[in-house]
């Protein structure tokens, strides 16, 4: 029987004159006169085991095998380390080799492979030091977010991954069928066959793979007040952008007996919590993000940790952005949503801080606003963080059922889609808000990275869903 054995982290806080055992993969070797060293990492830390192998001391027939990217366990003797970078070594006693590496073929021979390469052997990319850390950090911004929710009295909430429902009116959604796509059943209509007949479908009625879980958290929200949810969510825009993925996971927490301003206090919390948690448990890898990937990093996390967050609206906003005297690539005027340069030139340039813009026009955002007393705006917030721009959205939800009606209608929307929605104002509805973080994107501000889909483990983008 095989037990696991101690991490590699676990055993770099031991002192020497102890024998350990440690399994992992071969990072690197390098062979001297009468001794090899291997670096030895189990992804349990960013900083590798150095395995000291003098001469004789592992039969040579099997050390042959023992070459980059192999898997070994070495039972020896931790000693102090006479070199720099780390405070022990272990003097190997026993090797045993679980899988070798076949060293002319494998893909991680050498260092400074493209993001785009790693993108084609995402079944390796995990065994180098930016994806090692950029995975030690998703899990421990996973566990940071469930902690704060958990920690203020919210409820975790699985909500459906197929809808009936679009959440955001966009249309841009992945159908769900079992129908046979070559002899697809038509309604008849007089002698010809009109549109796709669903009732023959597995659910009877057209269905899709959700973009948010928002509208079935509202249920939740009023009946427990706070809940949440976590996790995958959908697009079906044809987006070859550094920022866009057609399946990313989704936070989003709902609070009844909560409005606009208690919607941004949450917001704000809630990043400077789970940024301040992740730099806490993670100093390693965020340093080595600073230090090959972006020298900014560290200071803009400290800073949005440290920073009161400023309030604007959206008319403000438009009003300083026109007088800028900037040369914009997309227009800038009231009633056109903001865009990433307009978003980053407020945080970056004009507030040096998070700014959280409130009381954007209707018609560029989502049905189930609030509506304000002005009749053309609405209750709607969006976080801007510096470097990255938007990277929370929310609002507080419109709990007025014959004002839902219309703008449901009004946004060309099916109203029998949305019954239990409706019923949900007309039996005991309750002011409410709430807001959605793309956990990806938060990935990319933590460690600054460029292309969101190397901060996701299996990319899903137009043309690519292989592993």
């Amino acid at each position: 029987m095989i037990e696991p054995g101690g991490y590699i982290k676990d055993i770099l806080g031991k002192s020497g004159g102890v024998s350990a055992s440690a399994h992992g993969w071969v990072k690197t070797r390098r062979d001297s006169k009468g001794v090899s060293f291997l670096q030895l990492n189990d992804g349990s830390s960013f900083a590798d085991l150095q395995i000291v192998i003098e001469a004789g001391s592992i039969e040579e027939e099997l050390l042959k095998h023992v070459t980059t990217g192999a898997c070994v366990r070495v039972d020896g003797d931790l000693v102090d380390s006479p070199g720099g970078g780390q405070t022990v070594e272990l003097k190997a006693k026993e090797i045993y080799l679980f899988g070798e590496a076949d060293p002319t073929t494998y893909p991680l021979q050498k260092k400074g492979h493209t993001m785009e390469f790693l993108r084609d052997i995402a079944h390796l990319r995990t065994r180098s030091n930016t994806f090692g850390s950029v995975f030690r950090v998703r899990n421990a911004l996973a566990r940071a977010i469930h902690n704060f929710f958990q920690r203020n009295g919210f409820l975790y909430v699985h909500t459906p991954i197929i809808t009936a429902s679009d959440a955001e009116g966009a249309g841009a959604m992945f159908g769900v069928t079992t129908l046979d796509l070559q002899n697809v059943p038509r309604v008849k209509e007089g002698d010809k066959k009109g549109h796709t007949d669903y009732s023959e479908d597995f659910f009877g009625k057209p269905a899709f793979l959700t973009v948010s879980g928002q509208l079935e958290a509202e249920i939740f929200a009023l009946s427990f007040s706070n809940v949440y949810t976590f996790g995958p969510t959908f697009r079906a825009e044809n987006s070859n952008t550094p920022r866009h993925l057609a399946e990313f996971w989704m936070i989003e927490p709902e609070m009844a007996f909560c409005d606009l301003a208690g919607n941004m206090a949450l917001a704000e919390k809630f990043l400077k919590s789970v940024i301040a948690e992740v730099m806490d448990t993670c100093a390693p890898d965020l340093e080595f993000f600073n230090k090959r990937i972006d020298d900014t990093v560290l200071s803009t996390l400290d800073h949005v940790v440290n920073s009161d967050f400023v309030h604007i609206t959206y008319t403000e906003a438009v009003q300083i952005l026109e007088k800028s005297g900037q040369t914009w690539e997309f227009p800038v005027g009231w009633g056109i949503d903001l865009q990433s340069e307009h978003e980053r030139y407020l945080t970056e340039q004009t507030f040096k801080k998070p700014v959280i813009v409130t009381d954007y026009p209707k018609e560029i955002k989502a049905f189930y606003m609030r509506s304000n007393e002005d009749g053309k705006t609405v209750r709607a917030m969006d976080v801007l963080a510096p470097r990255i721009g938007e990277i929370i959205g929310g609002s507080q939800r419109e709990e007025r059922h014959d004002v839902l009606v219309e703008k449901i209608v009004g946004q060309g929307l099916q109203l029998d889609a949305y019954w239990w929605y409706l019923e949900l104002r007309k039996y005991g509805s309750a002011p409410h808000a709430g807001f959605g973080l793309g956990f990806e994107r938060l990935m990319l501000y933590l460690t600054g990275m460029k292309n969101i889909r190397d901060v996701i483990p299996f990319p899903r983008t137009p043309g690519s869903a292989e592993f």
